[in-house]
């Protein structure tokens, strides 16, 4: 959870670096708009809305491949909100922190039967670090992008860091490498090149970690709901299908409460399908 944070404060502190990097665009009159949106509440690993000109800016960074629903399909549902919401045009880019060769990374876009919609993927092990390295506010996703001497590359990110004037400014970005770093490098070798207590004396950091151990938190009680609703079900009803099983796994712990109180009223399968069929998706 911390990647995920780490990324959200790089690009919310600064977004004209993450739109020159991706759209090209030199404006600086950029608006960071809220994560959810007012159609229904959704929350994705970390999402971004950068609001430029007439056009809006999706940033999506993941660590992992894996989503529920899936990232392609997620794509589209926050482009058809966020098209409702702001009715203007939206540049959506998928940002893979990690390596993975799972299919999805290597999707730009959603198909289905009567409905093609496309977005951008980047792979940050395939990027050139050299843009990367030119820009302080870009030096943590450096640590990621391709490199035929990893080691070398974690270096050089090392020493852009330190030519940081600001003190607070290199203390954060700092604490920024150091996380993403560990996507991909042992500790004893980040903490070879970054003073470690540099990290603690972070104001950012320790805002990052927080939090994470909030979200931590959440998901854990999230996962207790939906044990004990799932227990509920299964006692009432029987075991419950495994698509009806995905659709309750996305419910939030609101949903999942008023779904423990309306079960009592169950008296078979149907009524839990009709149940989430007129609920609000979270």
């Amino acid at each position: 959870m911390s990647y995920d944070n780490t990324c959200k404060y790089l690009a919310e502190t600064y977004p004209a670096d993450f739109a020159r990097w991706l759209l090209a665009s030199d404006t600086s009159d950029i608006q960071v708009l809220k994560t959810e949106l007012t159609l229904e509440p959704i929350r994705a690993d970390s999402v971004t809305f950068l609001q430029i000109a007439n056009q809006i800016l999706h940033l999506e960074f993941q660590t992992s491949p894996k989503s529920i629903p899936p990232l392609d399909f997620r794509m589209l549902d926050y482009y058809t909100r966020l098209k409702r919401q702001y009715w203007c045009e939206i540049q959506q880019v998928l940002i893979f922190l990690q390596f993975t060769s799972s299919e999805i990374a290597y999707q730009t876009q959603y198909v289905d039967t009567n409905t093609i919609h496309k977005y951008r993927v980047i792979r940050l092990w395939e990027e050139d670090p050299k843009p990367l390295l030119a820009n302080p506010a870009l030096l943590p996703l450096a640590t990621l992008a391709q490199s035929n001497s990893p080691p070398d590359l974690l270096q050089q990110v090392a020493a852009a860091v330190d030519m940081i004037e600001e003190t607070d400014e290199r203390q954060n970005i700092s604490a920024c490498v150091q996380v993403l770093a560990g996507l991909r490098f042992e500790k004893n070798l980040i903490t070879q090149l970054f003073r470690e207590e540099i990290m603690q004396e972070s104001v950012i950091y320790q805002d990052i970690l927080q939090k994470g151990l909030q979200q931590g938190e959440e998901r854990g009680k999230k996962q207790e709901a939906l044990k004990l609703v799932l227990r509920q079900l299964t006692r009432r009803l029987g075991a419950i299908e495994s698509q009806t099983q995905e659709q309750i796994r996305t419910l939030s712990i609101a949903q999942l409460e008023e779904l423990a109180e309306a079960l009592l009223d169950f008296t078979s399968q149907a009524d839990l399908v009709n149940y989430l069929t007129n609920i609000s998706p979270a």
